[in-house]
């Protein structure tokens, strides 16, 4: 086993568990997704054998390189941008995406879920921040894709995701954090039919914040892996 791994990937949950302590969460409601997009497949099975069993893939090509070599007792997840013409290449291999941002990317999934006989678990991308460069949807527009999606039975709407810009200071993106939150107590509260469980929000400079904000699935790349 890689000692110095061990120890990151040790470091992360002690820093998890006391992010949830600050905010009296329980430290089992945080799920750690270890972004594996740095890494090769060797190094993903080592990753494995320390004990780590959720990754997160941000490109459907190098994912299904992995996904070909590695015990399918992992969890994938996708949280990159997915294009919907490589959508049917995750079908039946991802436990959840992460990154659903437009009607279009709903209705293929919807439409291979037809025909694959199992609903995706997908989370909506949210642009709190409103960057240009980064995908999701405007906060305004998160109510109407919402009831829009809603009788599309091939998708399972389980909670929301947001990817903060980078900050030297981290206490500068809780703002974003905590904004994903009230949307979706928002939401919940307006549309009593969802159940957003889980807010995916946070990466290697500023999981720690996200944490106290609510986060249920942090995407950890750097800190396990190294830069």
């Amino acid at each position: 086993m890689n000692e110095a791994l061990n120890n990151r990937i040790n470091d992360v949950y002690r820093r998890i568990a006391e992010a949830c302590q600050r905010v009296g969460r329980q430290k089992a409601d945080v799920k750690l997704v270890a972004v594996s997009k740095g890494i090769n497949a060797e190094q993903l099975k080592e990753a494995i054998s320390t004990g780590l069993s959720v990754f997160g893939e941000n490109r459907v090509q190098d994912f299904l390189k992995k996904y070909d070599v590695i015990d399918k007792q992992v969890e994938w997840h996708f949280i990159g941008h997915l294009q919907r013409n490589k959508a049917r290449y995750l079908a039946g291999k991802v436990s959840m995406i992460h990154s659903l941002d437009s009607m279009s990317l709903a209705a293929t999934l919807n439409r291979l879920s037809d025909i694959q006989g199992y609903a995706w678990q997908v989370l909506v991308q949210v642009n709190v921040s409103g960057e240009a460069t980064k995908f999701g949807l405007a906060p305004s527009e998160l109510p109407d894709f919402l009831d829009e999606i809603r009788e599309m039975k091939g998708l399972k709407v389980c909670g929301l995701m947001t990817i903060a810009p980078y900050c030297e200071d981290p206490e500068e993106v809780r703002p974003v954090f905590r904004r994903l939150r009230e949307l979706k107590e928002d939401m919940m509260q307006k549309k009593p039919w969802l159940d957003l469980r889980h807010l995916s929000m946070g990466m290697s400079n500023d999981f720690e914040v996200a944490v106290e904000e609510g986060a249920t699935l942090v995407r950890i790349g750097s800190a396990l892996f190294g830069s």
